[in-house]
């Protein structure tokens, strides 16, 4: 049985200032290099948007209200990172349905890739760093909807911690945060994860996956988790222009297989999002993106 994967266009339809950091192509570029693999286009699946309403019973509503209708104060605007446009807001409520319905096909198939996702830093009033609206708990929020889905472990591997996924949970019992990041890295104000595993600059392969190795056995013994949720972030890569680690390929491969490895030795459904990725090169950047995509056993 195929894998499903989630995709919409709209990913990556978003203006942006010449020169801006976010590589908003990377999106459409995963998913035409997975149609090139072969991949039919009858294995993804395209989200319909949330609506701001549907939010707003999880997240702020006046934050909620004030984003969507673009009235959010400029200060604010400029923590997440993004001009505001009504572009963006239609971007981000699909790429964050994306997510939710990604996490419903983990629990029917096993395991569900969204080509986007991972939006870690938005927290229940305040977006940040790139982030408006956190899709990685509304997602767990999702799984949890199922019946017998009693926990869901957010397993968070993007060299940036995951400060709004941890404090939107924190009083959470049902949903465990785990945090592998750069330690002197964006957020400069952490929040406290279930578990954090804070990463020296210029950390390499072995270092790396021994953390990683840990993390997942700690977690899945004192948690004992229904469900996964696995941020893929790729920007702990050598070249990338953030992550200050100095992972491999193959070492992104390595960790993937772990994962994945680790879920169905547990017998759990994991949904999986690409996370963070910031080489201005995109066809490099795809390669980085694309051993998911391997280790998953799409290709």
């Amino acid at each position: 049985m195929s894998i499903p994967l989630v995709f919409h266009p709209i990913y990556s339809q978003l203006d942006l200032p010449h020169r801006h950091r976010f590589p908003i192509e990377k999106y459409q570029a995963i998913y035409d290099r997975l149609i090139d693999s072969g991949i039919p286009s009858s294995q993804f699946h395209q989200p319909q948007a949330l609506s701001p309403t549907q939010l707003a019973r999880v997240y702020s509503p006046e934050y909620v209200n004030a984003l969507t209708q673009g009235v959010l104060e400029s200060k604010a605007m400029r923590r997440i990172g993004f001009p505001w446009s009504a572009q963006l807001i239609e971007r981000s409520l699909t790429a964050v349905a994306g997510t939710v319905l990604t996490s419903s096909l983990a629990i029917e198939h096993g395991k569900a890739l969204n080509l986007t996702g991972g939006y870690h830093h938005a927290f229940a009033n305040f977006g940040s760093g790139f982030c408006l609206f956190n899709d990685l708990y509304l997602a767990a929020l999702n799984m949890l909807q199922t019946p017998n889905i009693d926990k869901v472990l957010i397993f968070d591997c993007d060299v940036h911690q995951g400060d709004g996924t941890a404090k939107l949970a924190a009083n959470n019992p049902k949903v465990f945060t785990v945090s592998i990041h750069g330690e002197k890295n964006f957020p400069l104000r952490k929040q406290i994860s279930d578990m954090d595993f804070a990463l020296a600059k210029g950390t390499s392969d072995n270092e790396y996956l021994e953390v990683v190795e840990s993390a997942l056995n700690l977690a899945f013994t004192a948690f004992q988790p229904d469900a996964v949720i696995y941020d893929a972030g790729v920007d702990i890569h050598i070249n990338d222009d953030l992550g200050h680690l100095h992972i491999s390929t193959q070492g992104v491969y390595a960790r993937d297989c772990m994962v994945f490895d680790a879920c169905a030795k547990h017998r759990v459904p994991v949904a999986a999002v690409i996370g963070g990725g910031y080489q201005r090169d995109i066809n490099a950047l795809v390669e980085v993106h694309i051993q998911l995509y391997r280790a998953a056993g799409v290709m």
